[in-house]
């Protein structure tokens, strides 16, 4: 390549990755001193509890948001997951949200999607959950929700901020401090809305008489799943159903945390295993043998129970496994690709009219119930989907094509990320590019993908690959980050 058209290569890709950056912008800094290592983002406002997410903070941010979306009247519904730190953090967001003249109904301790559903029920102007899904316990976060039961997109976060840079929250006098009540039905409502789904047979789960291990690590989907199952009629075993917050271990549900989980299924003989995150919208399995089976299968066989019956549409993100591609092929569906987030799937589900959709990290959203991920969903998909087979959970997984997939997390200075796209643009020699979300590079050919992305939870940058074994995926993240490192 002559000096010249490599130096139009160069710009065509700043050019490129310039626009992807610039999408993932969310406004100047808030009027609120927010420190350096809270993450804010569509995923939320969220980072150590004391050590920079104080209850003054939160306060102050839930009395803005309340302005927000109320304008000092109306409804905001309130709930939390199982974390230490709930509980303070709830009185802080009651209190701001009170201090503007909003009213609250508070939840308690909820599944994330039970509360999405409550803002729609309670016809509210929106709703926070505090929680900070799969982090750490010394985690939390505040995750803003809108009057249609749906998280904040992009075009709502901005909104947001920039009304917080033109004008701060009318605090309200002793006469006009918004009222609190509690709406402690709201899950069990939640539950009966998954037993009269259409996609789903009770009748036909309950005659498979299915033997189930679970662990909730201790998170919100305790009851809520118990109460599921025994609806189901499966015989459980279980750990970590008490949502007491002690989580016994790292609580995101990846294959490295689920040996626990894995060792019950083998002591009870259990058909199949059930990880679910601390908020209860991320499901992962373990298969009857205990083997984690991977995130990426939760949606897959989700997918394949509504899809035998309502063909369409399938939306995922661009770090979910191609396994997706082969079902919705399998019924002749056609699947779209958004960027990384729930908002992201929900808001491109609702443009194509999708059926079903959802992300690899375990989390499966269903239209026909609400546009956000679901682990209770998710187990009646899936336990569906195995009465309807008669299969055990590894033959399940067996009618489809095996890929393995790898994940890594890397220190990456997010003001280098676009020269270190370019880098891996040039370095890489993809068939195909795309700059939607980070920067995803993908040989059709030879069934192999990566994307690289700055986390929207985490200080670090993510490194996905997808190859037909896990050689080819651990080589092509290794190559990834040596591209970045020599530029970083």
């Amino acid at each position: 390549m002559t000096g010249n058209a490599q130096a139009s290569e160069t710009s065509a890709c700043q050019t490129r990755c310039q626009k992807t950056f610039d999408s993932q912008d969310l406004g100047g800094p808030l009027p609120v001193h927010i420190p350096d290592d809270v993450m804010v983002s569509v995923s939320g406002i969220r980072g150590r509890v004391s050590e920079s997410l104080t209850p003054e903070l939160v306060g102050r941010l839930a009395a803005y948001f309340g302005f927000f979306v109320a304008s000092g009247k109306g409804t905001v519904v309130v709930g939390r997951d199982s974390r230490t730190s709930g509980p303070i953090l709830t009185r802080a967001v009651v209190s701001g949200l009170q201090s503007v003249g909003v009213d609250v109904v508070e939840l308690g301790i909820v599944p994330t999607p039970t509360l999405l559903l409550a803002v729609r029920h309670h016809q509210a102007a929106g709703g926070i959950c505090i929680t900070a899904s799969h982090n750490p316990a010394e985690w939390n976060a505040l995750k803003l929700v809108s009057g249609e039961g749906m998280f904040f997109d992009q075009h709502q976060f901005k909104a947001f901020r920039k009304h917080l840079l033109k004008e701060g929250p009318h605090l309200v006098g002793s006469e006009a401090v918004g009222s609190k009540t509690e709406d402690r039905d709201a899950w069990p409502r939640h539950l009966e809305r998954i037993l009269e789904l259409p996609c789903i047979n009770v009748d036909l789960i309950r005659s498979s008489s299915l033997e189930v291990a679970v662990d909730c690590v201790h998170g919100a989907g305790g009851p809520f799943i118990k109460e599921l199952l025994d609806r189901f009629k499966c015989r459980v075993s279980a750990i970590g159903m008490e949502p007491d917050g002690q989580f016994p271990r790292d609580p995101e549900p990846i294959a490295a945390n689920l040996s626990d989980l894995a060792t019950l299924v083998q002591e009870r003989g259990a058909d199949i295993g059930l990880a679910i995150d601390p908020d209860a919208d991320r499901l992962a399995l373990v298969d009857e043998m205990g083997n984690p089976i991977g995130e990426d299968m939760t949606l897959a066989l989700s997918a394949a129970a509504v899809l035998s019956k309502t063909p369409g549409p399938v939306v995922t993100n661009a770090s979910t496994s191609q396994v997706i591609d082969d079902v919705a092929n399998a019924f002749g569906s056609v699947v779209y690709r958004a960027p990384v987030g729930e908002v992201n799937v929900a808001r491109r589900m609702q443009h194509e009219v999708a059926v079903v959709g959802g992300e690899g990290n375990g989390g499966v959203i269903l239209p026909a119930l609400q546009y956000t991920r679901d682990a209770s969903l998710a187990v009646g998909l899936v336990l569906q989907h195995l009465a309807e087979k008669g299969v055990a959970v590894s033959e399940a997984v067996a009618q489809w094509p095996s890929y393995k997939i790898v994940k890594e997390k890397v220190s990456f200075p997010r003001e280098a990320l676009i020269r270190g796209y370019c880098a891996l643009e040039e370095g890489l020699n993809a068939e195909s590019k795309d700059s939607e979300d980070g920067l995803r590079l993908a040989w059709p050919s030879l069934k192999t993908w990566v994307h690289v992305r700055p986390s929207g939870t985490e200080p670090v940058v993510r490194i996905i690959a997808e190859a037909r074994d896990e050689r080819g995926a651990r080589e092509l993240v290794s190559l990834a980050a040596e591209l970045l490192a020599s530029i970083a």
